[in-house]
């Protein structure tokens, strides 16, 4: 089947079981006539001795038709409703008494200009969770207060970071924290399989991992001394963990024009989904850019087979500097 989807405020897009498409009307210089039971020369047959005539009421005519191309899902309302109330926690008196709405499969797929597949291929992305019913994206302190939990059993423990037992850690956690949450969070931040045994383990995601406790460590500071975030990065992450400037990608951005060397929080999903705004947005943040430095930020933005460079070419201006080819904006930017 196939649904238009879209609010009164929104240009309609038409999805399928897993594609969006965007909608626009063409004109036809042939006028297209609707014929009940119409048969068509191939469903005649051929070599009937005599033709007759078939005498047709025309229904209706058409001068257009809608023509549909394939177009990236706008998925970034989905993280905005989400966001309007996070979830803290079963403690939290906050949720009891929230007024804002809260969303099912069924609101989302009512709401967001997306097929059924890409909603809930983006709800793992942004690692959302059901609960009661309703989907909910956790509140990032509370976030961290389970992989805390996490990480602080698997140092306690001295276990293998690609051998996490989930029967261990709901018994252990189960009584700090809902055994839902702790199994979500180890979904998130890991992957799961099973053993020969039927014994279910997680691999955790090194990356991933120390990603969002740069995150926590950047949300705080306008800007951080590079060298010197490095190090408490460093120490802050688990044992047997490596922190590296290039699992920030899309999080955040380091300055090589101040000294020294800053590091601020740039993160992708807060900026425009329109590609002339978000080309907008990241040259006021910064005048000239280079490929690699601009590439985490503009890679959602490439439509299916299109690529960084073309993007490149369209929304910006290249030029040399010091031997490195950088991009600045095409137009002023107020």
């Amino acid at each position: 089947s196939l649904v238009i989807r879209g609010e009164k405020d929104e240009q309609a897009v038409l999805c399928s079981k897993d594609k969006t498409y965007d909608m626009k009307i063409a004109d036809t210089s042939n006028m297209l006539l609707f014929i009940p039971g119409c048969k068509t020369p191939e469903q005649l047959n051929a070599d009937q001795a005599s033709c007759n005539i078939i005498h047709s009421q025309i229904a209706g005519f058409s001068n257009n038709y809608w023509e549909l191309r394939r177009c990236r899902p706008k998925l970034k309302k989905l993280r905005k409703l989400l966001m309007e109330d996070p979830y803290e926690g079963p403690d939290s008196q906050k949720d009891q008494t929230s007024t804002f709405s809260k969303y099912t499969t069924e609101d989302l797929l009512s709401l967001i200009q997306a097929s059924e597949e890409e909603i809930l291929h983006q709800l793992q992305v942004i690692d959302a969770c059901k609960i009661e019913g309703y989907w909910r994206i956790l509140e990032f302190d509370y976030e961290m207060k389970l992989l805390n939990h996490v990480t602080q059993l698997i140092d306690s423990e001295s276990w293998s970071l690609s051998k996490v037992p989930l029967r261990t850690c709901l018994e252990e956690l189960g009584s700090l924290e809902p055994t839902e949450m702790i199994e979500h969070i180890l979904l998130s931040y890991g992957r799961k399989y099973i053993d020969d045994a039927g014994e279910v383990y997680f691999e955790m995601h090194e990356d991933k991992i120390c990603r969002a406790i740069a995150r926590m460590l950047l949300q705080n500071a306008v800007k951080f001394n590079l060298s010197e975030f490095q190090e408490v990065w460093q120490q802050s992450v688990p044992e047997g963990m490596t922190a590296r400037l290039d699992q920030l990608k899309g999080l955040a951005l380091v300055d090589k024009t101040s000294r020294p060397e800053t590091i601020f929080l740039l993160k992708v999903e807060d900026l425009p989904e329109d590609n002339q705004e978000r080309f907008n947005s990241l040259f006021s943040i910064r005048e000239k850019w280079t490929e690699v430095d601009i590439t985490p930020y503009i890679q959602d933005l490439c439509a299916e087979k299109q690529t960084v460079g073309a993007l490149l070419t369209k929304y910006a201006r290249s030029s040399m500097q010091n031997g490195v080819r950088v991009y600045n904006s095409r137009r002023p930017i107020s």
